[in-house]
């Protein structure tokens, strides 16, 4: 695959990743989990319904499945109970959870001198937990939850921080994971086949980088990094 380049054909310095989806197969036990807390609140959702709402904050996704307003009594419950439950349902299954190829590519990454971070809709302390039991928490740098920003997912302002704590601009960085919000921060918007989104979802986003496996989504990156020994301004001048 060939090596991304920024809109001013520089090299990528950092990448943020989404969490579930792209770095973690948490779909299949969060689409449990949420269809047996959705039935305790006395609603019955489909593995398919739920599946849909992943992604998304706590609030809006139980809003939505629940059809109710997201300062609803029954949506905080789920919310609560949600919470409650997602050690004993999801983080239990610890390294199991991960892509294959993602502890490798991460660590290949950062011998690329990459800075990684990730920005997720889970809440901070929830995405910490998950990395720890993946055994990749000691992989990335900053982590940004929902709750460290004002304004959540498709909203650039997650992963604008992320880039910021790496010290990083935003377009010398990619972003793996939602693509509206990777095009609107300016980044550099890489999609993971693999993931939640379908194929033409994730396509219909003009310059999106489509991979079909982590290994895909480190040859990308990778390539756009200078060669050992050359400056970035004396590539830029070369070309």
């Amino acid at each position: 695959m060939r090596g991304v380049r920024g809109a001013g054909g520089e090299t990528i310095r950092a990448a943020v990743f989404d969490l579930d989806g792209t770095l973690a197969n948490t779909l299949p036990p969060i689409s449990k989990l949420l269809v047996k807390v959705a039935s305790e609140q006395g609603c019955s959702v489909t593995a398919r319904q739920a599946a849909a709402a992943i992604g998304k904050p706590p609030g809006p996704a139980f809003g939505r499945l629940l059809g109710k307003p997201e300062e609803d009594g029954r949506v905080q419950a789920a919310i609560s109970r949600y919470r409650e439950l997602f050690a004993y349902e999801v983080l239990c299954q610890g390294p199991q959870l991960l892509f294959p190829g993602v502890t490798a590519g991460l660590s290949a990454l950062r011998a690329h001198g990459v800075e990684l971070a990730v920005a997720t809709s889970k809440t901070t302390r929830s995405a910490e937990a998950l990395l720890d039991v993946m055994g990749i928490r000691d992989l990335v740098g900053p982590v940004i939850g929902q709750d460290m920003v004002r304004r959540g997912k498709p909203h650039p302002e997650m992963v604008l921080r992320a880039a910021g704590r790496l010290g990083v601009a935003a377009w010398q960085s990619a972003y793996v994971g939602d693509m509206r919000m990777a095009v609107t921060a300016r980044m550099e918007p890489v999609a993971v086949t693999y993931g939640v989104g379908t194929f033409g979802e994730l396509a219909a986003v003009a310059g999106t980088r489509m991979c079909s496996s982590f290994k895909d989504v480190v040859s990308v990156i990778a390539a756009a990094r200078p060669r050992p020994g050359v400056a970035v301004g004396a590539q830029q001048r070369r070309r």
